[in-house]
Protein backbone atom coordinates (compact mmCIF):
# COMPACT_ATOMS: atom_id res chain seq x y z
CA UNK A 1 0.00 0.00 0.00
CA UNK A 2 1.22 3.56 -1.05
CA UNK A 3 2.31 5.46 2.43
CA UNK A 4 0.26 8.28 3.50
CA UNK A 5 1.83 11.69 4.82
CA UNK A 6 1.60 10.56 8.54
CA UNK A 7 3.35 7.01 7.91
CA UNK A 8 6.42 8.81 6.20
CA UNK A 9 6.60 10.66 8.99
CA UNK A 10 5.02 14.29 8.34
CA UNK A 11 1.74 15.75 9.79
CA UNK A 12 -1.59 13.90 9.17
CA UNK A 13 -3.29 15.13 6.32
CA UNK A 14 -7.34 15.27 5.79
CA UNK A 15 -9.42 15.42 3.06
CA UNK A 16 -12.55 17.60 3.68
CA UNK A 17 -15.24 16.89 1.33
CA UNK A 18 -18.23 19.26 1.26
CA UNK A 19 -20.11 21.18 -1.30
CA UNK A 20 -20.69 24.03 0.79
CA UNK A 21 -18.41 26.47 1.68
CA UNK A 22 -20.08 27.93 5.27
CA UNK A 23 -20.00 23.94 6.05
CA UNK A 24 -16.42 23.85 5.44
CA UNK A 25 -14.38 27.28 6.96
CA UNK A 26 -15.05 25.62 10.09
CA UNK A 27 -14.03 22.70 9.50
CA UNK A 28 -10.63 23.84 8.23
CA UNK A 29 -10.52 25.99 11.33
CA UNK A 30 -11.01 23.19 13.65
CA UNK A 31 -8.16 21.34 12.05
CA UNK A 32 -5.59 23.37 11.94
CA UNK A 33 -6.42 24.35 15.72
CA UNK A 34 -5.41 20.79 15.46
CA UNK A 35 -2.40 20.93 13.61
CA UNK A 36 -3.78 18.67 10.30
CA UNK A 37 -3.14 20.05 7.13
CA UNK A 38 -6.05 20.14 5.03
CA UNK A 39 -7.24 19.23 1.41
CA UNK A 40 -10.71 20.68 0.24
CA UNK A 41 -12.49 19.26 -2.21
CA UNK A 42 -16.46 20.26 -3.53
CA UNK A 43 -17.56 17.63 -5.48
CA UNK A 44 -17.50 13.75 -5.41
CA UNK A 45 -15.61 13.61 -8.50
CA UNK A 46 -12.69 16.21 -7.29
CA UNK A 47 -12.80 14.06 -3.66
CA UNK A 48 -11.90 11.40 -5.33
CA UNK A 49 -8.78 12.48 -7.64
CA UNK A 50 -7.68 13.72 -4.40
CA UNK A 51 -8.18 10.91 -2.44
CA UNK A 52 -5.95 8.83 -4.76
CA UNK A 53 -2.79 11.83 -5.25
CA UNK A 54 0.03 11.06 -3.57
CA UNK A 55 0.73 10.94 -1.12
CA UNK A 56 -2.65 10.00 0.10
CA UNK A 57 -4.79 11.72 2.77
CA UNK A 58 -4.83 9.70 6.23
CA UNK A 59 -8.43 10.26 6.71
CA UNK A 60 -11.97 11.76 5.15
CA UNK A 61 -14.40 13.60 6.56
CA UNK A 62 -16.90 13.10 3.77
CA UNK A 63 -20.44 15.19 3.61
CA UNK A 64 -23.23 12.85 2.82
CA UNK A 65 -25.52 14.99 1.14
CA UNK A 66 -24.16 16.47 -1.83
CA UNK A 67 -25.04 17.58 -5.57
CA UNK A 68 -24.45 14.87 -8.33
CA UNK A 69 -22.27 12.05 -6.25
CA UNK A 70 -23.44 12.25 -2.73
CA UNK A 71 -21.18 10.65 -0.58
CA UNK A 72 -22.44 7.43 -0.19
CA UNK A 73 -21.34 6.73 -3.88
CA UNK A 74 -18.15 8.56 -3.14
CA UNK A 75 -17.52 6.13 -0.46
CA UNK A 76 -18.35 2.90 -2.26
CA UNK A 77 -16.06 4.33 -4.83
CA UNK A 78 -12.82 4.91 -2.55
CA UNK A 79 -13.60 1.23 -0.91
CA UNK A 80 -13.53 -0.62 -4.24
CA UNK A 81 -10.20 1.01 -5.07
CA UNK A 82 -7.17 -0.59 -3.74
CA UNK A 83 -5.10 2.15 -3.90
CA UNK A 84 -8.11 3.98 -1.45
CA UNK A 85 -9.89 1.57 0.63
CA UNK A 86 -7.63 1.64 3.90
CA UNK A 87 -8.78 5.46 4.31
CA UNK A 88 -11.04 5.63 6.92
CA UNK A 89 -14.05 7.70 5.98
CA UNK A 90 -16.37 9.95 8.32
CA UNK A 91 -19.30 11.20 7.74
CA UNK A 92 -20.59 14.74 7.98
CA UNK A 93 -24.55 14.82 7.85
CA UNK A 94 -27.71 16.82 9.22
CA UNK A 95 -29.24 13.50 9.35
CA UNK A 96 -29.40 11.82 12.55
CA UNK A 97 -31.85 8.57 11.26
CA UNK A 98 -30.47 4.73 12.07
CA UNK A 99 -31.29 3.72 8.90
CA UNK A 100 -28.81 6.65 7.20
CA UNK A 101 -26.04 5.82 9.68
CA UNK A 102 -26.56 2.21 9.03
CA UNK A 103 -26.34 2.57 5.04
CA UNK A 104 -23.40 5.13 6.01
CA UNK A 105 -21.51 2.14 7.74
CA UNK A 106 -22.82 -0.42 4.59
CA UNK A 107 -20.75 1.22 2.31
CA UNK A 108 -17.36 1.69 4.73
CA UNK A 109 -17.64 5.20 6.85
CA UNK A 110 -15.91 4.20 10.16
CA UNK A 111 -18.44 6.84 11.68
CA UNK A 112 -20.43 9.98 11.75
CA UNK A 113 -20.25 13.47 12.81
CA UNK A 114 -23.70 15.98 13.07
CA UNK A 115 -23.65 19.61 11.50
CA UNK A 116 -23.23 21.87 13.05
CA UNK A 117 -19.87 20.20 13.67
CA UNK A 118 -18.55 20.92 17.46
CA UNK A 119 -14.24 21.11 17.46
CA UNK A 120 -13.86 19.04 20.09
CA UNK A 121 -15.57 16.29 19.18
CA UNK A 122 -14.37 16.33 15.38
CA UNK A 123 -10.80 16.19 16.94
CA UNK A 124 -11.42 13.38 19.32
CA UNK A 125 -12.93 11.44 16.45
CA UNK A 126 -10.50 12.35 14.15
CA UNK A 127 -7.53 11.24 17.07
CA UNK A 128 -9.50 8.38 18.13
CA UNK A 129 -9.61 6.79 14.29
CA UNK A 130 -5.98 7.62 13.15
CA UNK A 131 -4.91 5.83 15.84
CA UNK A 132 -7.12 3.13 15.03
CA UNK A 133 -5.89 3.02 11.16
CA UNK A 134 -1.91 3.16 12.46
CA UNK A 135 -2.36 0.26 15.24
CA UNK A 136 -4.15 -1.80 11.81
CA UNK A 137 -1.05 -0.57 9.77
CA UNK A 138 1.16 -1.44 12.19
CA UNK A 139 -0.59 -5.23 12.80
CA UNK A 140 -0.89 -5.66 9.07
CA UNK A 141 3.07 -4.97 8.20
CA UNK A 142 3.77 -7.17 11.37
CA UNK A 143 1.77 -9.90 10.08
CA UNK A 144 3.03 -9.51 6.49
CA UNK A 145 7.01 -9.60 8.31
CA UNK A 146 6.30 -12.82 9.98
CA UNK A 147 4.71 -14.01 7.30
CA UNK A 148 7.82 -13.25 5.41
CA UNK A 149 9.99 -14.79 8.18
CA UNK A 150 8.25 -17.75 8.51
CA UNK A 151 8.62 -18.49 4.54
CA UNK A 152 11.80 -17.68 4.76
CA UNK A 153 12.56 -19.97 7.45
CA UNK A 154 10.52 -22.65 5.49
CA UNK A 155 12.81 -22.43 2.90
CA UNK A 156 15.73 -22.58 4.52
CA UNK A 157 14.94 -25.57 6.48
CA UNK A 158 14.08 -26.76 3.15
CA UNK A 159 17.80 -25.95 1.86
CA UNK A 160 19.33 -27.58 4.83
CA UNK A 161 17.25 -31.03 4.55
CA UNK A 162 18.66 -30.98 0.70
CA UNK A 163 21.85 -30.38 1.66
CA UNK A 164 21.58 -32.74 4.47
CA UNK A 165 20.14 -35.51 1.93
CA UNK A 166 22.75 -35.24 -1.30
CA UNK A 167 25.37 -34.79 1.64
CA UNK A 168 24.74 -38.41 2.50
CA UNK A 169 24.05 -39.46 -0.94
CA UNK A 170 27.07 -38.35 -1.94
CA UNK A 171 28.75 -39.77 0.73
CA UNK A 172 27.13 -43.21 0.16
CA UNK A 173 28.38 -42.55 -3.82
CA UNK A 174 31.96 -41.87 -3.08
CA UNK A 175 31.82 -45.25 -1.97
CA UNK A 176 30.17 -46.85 -4.85
CA UNK A 177 30.82 -47.51 -8.26
CA UNK A 178 27.72 -45.52 -9.25
CA UNK A 179 27.98 -42.11 -10.34
CA UNK A 180 26.52 -38.88 -9.50
CA UNK A 181 24.18 -38.63 -12.16
CA UNK A 182 22.62 -42.43 -10.75
CA UNK A 183 21.09 -40.49 -8.29
CA UNK A 184 19.98 -38.27 -10.44
CA UNK A 185 18.35 -40.34 -12.58
CA UNK A 186 16.70 -42.44 -10.16
CA UNK A 187 15.23 -39.23 -8.31
CA UNK A 188 13.44 -38.40 -12.08
CA UNK A 189 12.14 -41.82 -12.64
CA UNK A 190 10.52 -42.03 -8.80
CA UNK A 191 9.31 -38.89 -9.38
CA UNK A 192 7.70 -39.91 -12.54
CA UNK A 193 6.49 -42.92 -11.54
CA UNK A 194 4.66 -41.24 -8.80
CA UNK A 195 2.91 -38.95 -10.98
CA UNK A 196 1.68 -41.14 -13.25
CA UNK A 197 0.35 -43.29 -9.91
CA UNK A 198 -1.66 -40.10 -8.20
CA UNK A 199 -4.71 -41.20 -9.85
CA UNK A 200 -4.68 -44.29 -9.43
CA UNK A 201 -7.12 -45.73 -6.30
CA UNK A 202 -4.56 -48.37 -4.79
CA UNK A 203 -2.05 -44.88 -4.20
CA UNK A 204 -4.10 -42.05 -4.76
CA UNK A 205 -4.54 -41.15 -0.84
CA UNK A 206 -0.61 -41.37 -0.21
CA UNK A 207 0.86 -39.67 -3.58
CA UNK A 208 -0.56 -36.09 -2.29
CA UNK A 209 1.87 -33.28 -3.71
CA UNK A 210 3.72 -33.33 -0.64
CA UNK A 211 4.37 -36.97 -0.31
CA UNK A 212 5.54 -37.23 -3.79
CA UNK A 213 7.81 -34.02 -2.91
CA UNK A 214 9.28 -35.82 -0.13
CA UNK A 215 9.47 -39.25 -2.01
CA UNK A 216 11.84 -37.23 -4.48
CA UNK A 217 13.80 -36.00 -2.22
CA UNK A 218 14.40 -38.85 0.15
CA UNK A 219 14.87 -41.09 -3.57
CA UNK A 220 18.69 -40.61 -3.48
CA UNK A 221 19.69 -41.74 0.17
CA UNK A 222 18.37 -45.36 -1.19
CA UNK A 223 21.65 -46.42 -1.03
CA UNK A 224 23.23 -44.86 1.81
CA UNK A 225 23.79 -47.81 3.45
CA UNK A 226 26.17 -48.94 1.33
CA UNK A 227 28.49 -47.01 3.36
CA UNK A 228 28.77 -50.14 5.30
CA UNK A 229 29.88 -52.02 2.79
CA UNK A 230 33.80 -53.05 2.42
CA UNK A 231 35.35 -51.93 -0.07
CA UNK A 232 36.59 -55.40 -1.61
CA UNK A 233 33.19 -56.56 -1.71
CA UNK A 234 31.71 -53.41 -2.76
CA UNK A 235 33.86 -52.65 -5.64
CA UNK A 236 34.08 -55.88 -6.44
CA UNK A 237 34.84 -56.10 -10.28
CA UNK A 238 33.85 -60.04 -10.70
CA UNK A 239 31.01 -61.92 -9.54
CA UNK A 240 30.14 -62.66 -5.87
CA UNK A 241 30.72 -65.09 -3.90
CA UNK A 242 27.34 -66.31 -1.71
CA UNK A 243 28.98 -64.76 1.54
CA UNK A 244 30.12 -61.84 -0.41
CA UNK A 245 26.58 -61.42 -1.85
CA UNK A 246 24.95 -61.83 2.17
CA UNK A 247 27.65 -59.17 3.27
CA UNK A 248 25.92 -57.43 0.47
CA UNK A 249 22.34 -57.73 0.91
CA UNK A 250 22.97 -55.81 4.67
CA UNK A 251 23.19 -52.54 3.36
CA UNK A 252 19.37 -51.93 3.22
CA UNK A 253 19.19 -52.82 6.81
CA UNK A 254 22.44 -50.16 7.36
CA UNK A 255 20.60 -47.64 5.81
CA UNK A 256 17.78 -47.84 7.43
CA UNK A 257 19.12 -47.94 11.09
CA UNK A 258 21.36 -45.22 10.22
CA UNK A 259 18.22 -42.67 9.57
CA UNK A 260 16.77 -44.20 12.35
CA UNK A 261 19.69 -43.31 14.47
CA UNK A 262 19.81 -40.07 13.32
CA UNK A 263 16.13 -39.50 13.94
CA UNK A 264 16.72 -40.80 17.33
CA UNK A 265 19.28 -37.53 18.07
CA UNK A 266 17.15 -35.26 16.39
CA UNK A 267 14.18 -36.35 19.36
CA UNK A 268 11.51 -36.27 17.21
CA UNK A 269 9.87 -37.78 14.09
CA UNK A 270 10.60 -36.01 10.44
CA UNK A 271 8.47 -36.45 7.49
CA UNK A 272 10.59 -36.77 4.82
CA UNK A 273 12.74 -39.56 6.94
CA UNK A 274 9.80 -41.45 6.80
CA UNK A 275 10.42 -42.22 2.96
CA UNK A 276 13.77 -41.90 3.30
CA UNK A 277 13.72 -44.82 5.93
CA UNK A 278 11.22 -46.88 3.57
CA UNK A 279 13.48 -46.33 0.23
CA UNK A 280 16.77 -47.29 2.24
CA UNK A 281 15.02 -50.39 3.95
CA UNK A 282 12.86 -52.03 1.20
CA UNK A 283 14.19 -50.95 -1.90
CA UNK A 284 15.53 -54.73 -2.67
CA UNK A 285 12.04 -56.42 -1.54
CA UNK A 286 10.14 -58.14 -3.98
CA UNK A 287 6.52 -58.21 -4.73
CA UNK A 288 6.80 -62.14 -4.53
CA UNK A 289 8.25 -62.37 -0.96
CA UNK A 290 11.69 -63.36 -2.62
CA UNK A 291 13.76 -59.88 -1.86
CA UNK A 292 15.61 -58.81 0.77
CA UNK A 293 16.09 -57.77 3.77
CA UNK A 294 13.11 -59.02 5.68
CA UNK A 295 11.30 -60.71 2.21
CA UNK A 296 8.65 -58.63 2.57
CA UNK A 297 5.54 -59.67 0.32
CA UNK A 298 3.61 -57.54 -1.68
CA UNK A 299 1.67 -54.47 0.09
CA UNK A 300 3.87 -55.02 2.73
CA UNK A 301 6.26 -53.09 1.15
CA UNK A 302 5.90 -49.01 1.26
CA UNK A 303 4.68 -47.34 -1.73
CA UNK A 304 7.83 -45.51 -2.11
CA UNK A 305 10.43 -48.37 -1.88
CA UNK A 306 8.09 -50.00 -5.12
CA UNK A 307 9.12 -46.72 -7.35
CA UNK A 308 12.48 -47.00 -6.30
CA UNK A 309 12.93 -51.01 -6.92
CA UNK A 310 11.63 -50.09 -10.33
CA UNK A 311 13.65 -47.26 -10.43
CA UNK A 312 16.57 -48.78 -9.11
CA UNK A 313 16.35 -51.78 -11.47
CA UNK A 314 15.99 -50.29 -14.38
CA UNK A 315 18.97 -47.65 -13.89
CA UNK A 316 21.17 -50.44 -12.83
CA UNK A 317 20.63 -52.12 -16.51
CA UNK A 318 20.70 -49.70 -18.80
CA UNK A 319 24.09 -47.71 -17.19
CA UNK A 320 27.64 -48.83 -18.07
CA UNK A 321 29.64 -50.09 -15.56
CA UNK A 322 33.68 -51.04 -15.80
CA UNK A 323 32.67 -54.55 -14.79
CA UNK A 324 29.40 -54.90 -17.15
CA UNK A 325 28.22 -53.41 -20.29
CA UNK A 326 25.11 -51.49 -20.37
CA UNK A 327 21.90 -53.13 -21.63
CA UNK A 328 19.76 -51.17 -24.09
CA UNK A 329 16.20 -49.42 -23.28
CA UNK A 330 13.96 -52.34 -24.97
CA UNK A 331 16.01 -55.00 -23.44
CA UNK A 332 15.73 -53.36 -19.73
CA UNK A 333 11.84 -52.38 -20.84
CA UNK A 334 11.43 -56.53 -21.48
CA UNK A 335 13.28 -57.62 -17.89
CA UNK A 336 11.30 -55.48 -15.80
CA UNK A 337 8.21 -56.35 -17.56
CA UNK A 338 9.20 -59.87 -16.87
CA UNK A 339 9.30 -59.34 -13.05
CA UNK A 340 5.52 -57.94 -13.04
CA UNK A 341 4.21 -59.64 -9.98
CA UNK A 342 7.27 -62.12 -9.00
CA UNK A 343 9.66 -58.99 -8.52
CA UNK A 344 7.76 -56.02 -9.04
CA UNK A 345 4.16 -54.82 -7.87
CA UNK A 346 2.28 -55.47 -11.03
CA UNK A 347 0.44 -51.81 -11.09
CA UNK A 348 4.39 -50.00 -10.83
CA UNK A 349 5.16 -52.11 -13.38
CA UNK A 350 1.73 -51.28 -15.52
CA UNK A 351 3.26 -47.73 -15.03
CA UNK A 352 6.66 -47.92 -15.87
CA UNK A 353 5.61 -49.99 -19.21
CA UNK A 354 3.92 -46.57 -20.09
CA UNK A 355 6.43 -44.41 -19.41
CA UNK A 356 9.03 -46.24 -20.75
CA UNK A 357 9.84 -43.13 -22.97
CA UNK A 358 9.79 -40.95 -20.45
CA UNK A 359 12.31 -43.24 -18.59
CA UNK A 360 14.58 -43.48 -22.16
CA UNK A 361 14.92 -39.63 -22.20
CA UNK A 362 15.56 -39.25 -18.16
CA UNK A 363 18.33 -41.70 -18.91
CA UNK A 364 19.71 -39.70 -22.16
CA UNK A 365 19.13 -35.83 -20.28
CA UNK A 366 21.45 -37.61 -17.14
CA UNK A 367 23.59 -39.93 -18.99
CA UNK A 368 26.96 -40.94 -17.23
CA UNK A 369 30.07 -38.09 -18.60
CA UNK A 370 33.18 -40.74 -19.72
CA UNK A 371 35.15 -39.08 -16.86
CA UNK A 372 32.68 -40.67 -14.27
CA UNK A 373 33.09 -44.24 -16.05
CA UNK A 374 37.54 -43.85 -16.35
CA UNK A 375 36.99 -42.66 -12.53
CA UNK A 376 35.35 -45.44 -11.75
CA UNK A 377 38.07 -47.63 -13.39
CA UNK A 378 41.13 -45.55 -11.52
CA UNK A 379 39.18 -46.63 -8.11
CA UNK A 380 38.84 -50.35 -8.96
CA UNK A 381 42.83 -50.58 -10.36
CA UNK A 382 43.55 -48.76 -6.80
CA UNK A 383 41.89 -51.20 -4.85
CA UNK A 384 41.81 -54.43 -6.98
CA UNK A 385 44.80 -53.72 -9.26
CA UNK A 386 43.98 -54.60 -13.15
CA UNK A 387 40.77 -54.95 -13.91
Amino acid sequence: MTPTIAQEGGVPTILVVDDAPESIEPIVQCLHKGDYRTRIANTGERALALARALPRPDLILLDVMMPGMDGYAVCERLKSDPDTRDIPVIFLTVRNDECDEQRGFDVGAVDYIAKPISPPIVLTRIRTHLTMRHAANFLRDRNAYLEREVDRRTREVGVIQDATIMAMASLAETRDAETGNHIRRTQKYVHALAEQLRGHPRFGPLLSDENIHLIYKSAPLHDIGKVGIPDRILLKPGKLTADEFEIIKRHPRLGHDAIVSAERMLGLSVTFLRFAKEIAGCHHEQWDGSGYPDGLKGNEIPISARLMAIADVYDALISERVYKKAFSHESAVELIRSGRGTQFDPDVTDAFLALADTFREIARRYADPQADLDSQRERLRLVFGEV
